[in-house]
């Protein structure tokens, strides 16, 4: 799926990250979401690879990557130490700044990255999200129905560890089918990938560690954001599917970053997947801008 491009794989005190590297010019960050792993950016990186040198990691337990093992307050897959991570990971490779675009649990860890290390960001591209805190303050009861995930797999372990475990190629293709659009086809090769993630039991539990973190110390960390004014101060930029999020991002962002800006592709959620020529343009418009 990624023809030319190089994977290594990163020691971070003993936790791994496997990461893909290809492309020449400005680094570009590019992070997946759940249920996904890297190859969710296989059909936008072959369109930016001649004009950015791209970084596509497997985002901490996801994929081929590692994460610590389960704390009590869910430090280990709270989006702070995941961007800590990630930034470390860019300075292996040499990367000072960059340009960084982050869908779905991705998304979170770029904002926060964003938030804690904003000299680094050049600029930032959000697919498909609101922060962690206005997504949980504005979840009403059908919110809720759509969004059941978030408080199925905060849940106390294993309740949701053993019950994805039971069949997760099921649970897998239920969130596929779900999140996409009406004309979507996601590549075989791609959900295959995504497949071999999921059937791994420490994934499935890292997964449900990130959930628990977005319920918990996420939240925490996001609420103290917003009580000290913390803003977002390089350009950001929202792609949104509005098969899946019909209302609009814009207002909710503006809070963080006053002139934030917001693309509206007809997609369901995997839009780096479902529009990819739409994404790859909209993300060399924005990081050229910049």
């Amino acid at each position: 799926m990624f023809e030319g491009f190089q994977e290594l794989e990163v020691d971070d005190a003993g936790q791994r990250t496997s990461v893909l590297i290809g492309g020449s010019g400005p680094p570009l960050l590019l992070l997946h979401g759940f249920p996904q792993t890297r190859a969710a950016w296989h059909r936008v990186a072959p369109l930016l690879s001649g004009s950015y040198t791209l970084i596509i990691p497997d985002l901490p337990g996801y994929g081929r990557s590692t994460c610590p093992p389960p704390d009590p307050r869910h430090i280990g897959q709270s989006k702070r130490h995941m961007a800590g991570v990630l930034c470390r990971l860019m300075d292996h490779l040499g990367h000072d700044s960059f340009h960084l675009a982050g869908h779905d649990r991705g998304g979170r860890v770029a904002y926060r990255l964003a938030l804690d290390h904003s000299r680094r960001v050049r600029s930032l591209t959000l697919l498909d999200i609101m922060t962690t805190l206005d997504t949980w303050e504005a979840m009403d009861w059908q919110a809720a129905l759509a969004a059941y995930h978030w408080p199925f797999l905060a849940q106390p372990a294993p309740l949701p560890e053993r019950m994805i475990g039971a069949d997760p190629s099921a649970y897998l293709h239920h969130l596929l089918a779900r999140w996409q659009g009406r004309e979507a086809s996601l590549d075989a090769s791609a959900i295959a990938d995504y497949e071999t993630s999921i059937r791994n039991p420490a994934t499935i539990e890292a997964m449900a560690e990130d959930y628990r973190a977005g319920a918990t110390v996420d939240v925490e960390i996001d609420r103290a954001s917003r009580e000290e004014r913390a803003g977002i101060s390089c350009p950001l930029l929202i792609l949104r599917g509005s098969q899946y999020a019909a209302r609009p991002f814009l207002q909710a962002w503006r809070r963080w970053a006053p002139d934030a800006r917001e693309v509206c592709f007809d997609c369901g959620h995997f839009i780096a997947e479902e529009m990819p020529e739409e994404t790859a343009a909209a993300l060399r418009d924005h990081c050229a801008s910049c």
